[in-house]
């Protein structure tokens, strides 16, 4: 009798773990994989809420920041530096553990960054903004897991999100030179979490079927990533509301 994955009670453990129909290789081992993943990703994410934390509170730091020149020199040096880490970041991503050390480095000066903007805002927006990013994240995680086993694939969202990204860069930049004020705040916001919340799912799904055991680095990096830019993009559509 042939088994039905639209059965009643059909469930994780009913296919020895298999993720997604046709599935080759060890379920273990690329469960493994995605908890390893998910660690280094929340290690992350707590060092960002660290550091941001003391950006955002020790009063010393951040009116240095915010209101000194030498304060801003140091900004706009971190976030050079944080386009300039991603190549070494992405050759020695096999390499452990100078892997892991660069992408610490990198999630501080990303961290550094947020702490900065959560700064320019009051508690209870960033608390929103934090609340909605953990909501999205988890739900979109759990959706694309169960839309896995159901046999979806989203490679297809690659070229979108790609062509999405760069549009969101050139809105972005035109925002710099031509501000359009709280409302495009808000648009650009919204935009920025739509595509987002895509790449969340693009790269769950890459985590699930496509990295290699060994790519651990880069799939913690990109979830981050994604997970990060969305708050930025909520934290965007509140500043417009607020």
């Amino acid at each position: 009798m042939a088994f039905d994955s639209k059965a009643p009670g059909f469930d994780l453990e009913a296919q020895n773990g298999y993720l997604y129909p046709g599935m080759m290789e060890n379920p273990e081992l690329r469960w493994g994989f995605i908890r390893k993943v998910y660690v280094i990703l929340s290690l992350q994410l707590l060092l960002t809420v660290g550091v941001a934390s003391v950006v955002v509170f020790v009063e010393p730091i951040n009116d240095f920041v915010l209101h000194t020149p030498a304060g801003f020199a140091i900004y706009i040096l971190s976030v050079v530096l944080t386009f300039i880490i991603l190549c070494p970041l992405h050759i020695y991503q096999k390499h452990h553990p100078v892997n892991l050390i660069l992408l610490m480095i990198f999630t501080v000066l990303i961290s550094f960054s947020v702490g900065l903007s959560c700064s320019m805002h009051s508690g209870k927006v960033v608390l929103e903004a934090g609340i909605l990013t953990c909501a999205v994240v988890f739900s979109l995680t759990l959706y694309t897991f169960w839309a896995a086993k159901s046999g979806h694939d989203f490679q297809f969202l690659g070229p979108f999100l790609f062509t999405s990204l760069l549009v969101l860069f050139l809105f972005g930049l035109m925002q710099m030179f031509f501000p359009m004020g709280k409302l495009g705040t808000m648009i650009y916001g919204c935009i920025g979490a739509i595509i987002f919340s895509g790449f969340i799912i693009y790269d769950t799904d890459n985590l699930i079927k496509r990295y290699s055991y060994d790519e651990y680095v880069a799939a913690a990096s990109a979830l981050y990533l994604d997970i990060i830019n969305l708050f930025m993009s909520i934290l965007a559509i509140l500043q417009g509301d607020d």
